[in-house]
């Protein structure tokens, strides 16, 4: 399967904490497996912080979606049984003895573009928390020395790049003027 290619993939876990290591390294596994290991260190941070919220602020099962587009945009997405819309993110200020509280603001820094949907089905309600991340801009190789250096944005403690968010609406996106 080369990277033109989409695939979906989606883990159903229960509310244990321990189901964010298993979606960690299950993450792990299908980017490697596709060939998008470049990938793989911010993406595992995205979904750790997706998942843990869905753990850690439920009561019910959760599960990991994973999504590419083959178009060279990864979607990693959480759903909860939580119809409750997630709280804002505040802005990633280092207070390195607190162990919570950094979680959507660490996926706005680090995304490029994340958003949530309330969703309801067969009497099921919930919500649906994502983020994408575009292939390219994790490939140090797509940049031509002639381009122009894009405008400043919010710096991904592990290397990537990514845009705050104005609200809890889907999608939140900033604009790259």
């Amino acid at each position: 399967m080369s990277e033109a290619e989409p695939w979906e993939y989606s883990l159903r876990i229960p509310n244990d904490p321990r189901a964010v290591t298993v979606c960690r390294r299950t993450l792990r596994l299908i980017l490697t497996m596709h060939g998008l290991i470049r990938l793989v260190d911010v993406a595992e941070l995205l979904a750790a912080e997706l998942i843990s919220n869905a753990v850690r602020h439920t009561k019910g099962p959760a599960a990991l979606r994973v999504h590419w587009s083959g178009a060279g945009v990864l979607r990693i997405g959480a759903w909860d049984a939580d119809p409750s819309p997630p709280e804002p993110p505040h802005p990633c200020v280092p207070e390195w003895e607190r162990e919570d509280g950094r979680g959507l603001a660490l996926v706005r820094a680090c995304a490029d573009v994340w958003g949530w949907q309330p969703l309801t089905r067969d009497g099921n309600r919930g919500k649906y928390v994502w983020c994408e991340l575009g292939a390219a801009q994790l490939d140090d190789t797509t940049t031509s020395r002639h381009e122009e250096p894009p405008p400043p944005r919010d710096t991904c403690p592990l290397g990537g790049v990514g845009s705050p968010a104005s609200g809890v609406h889907t999608p939140l996106t900033r604009a790259h003027e």
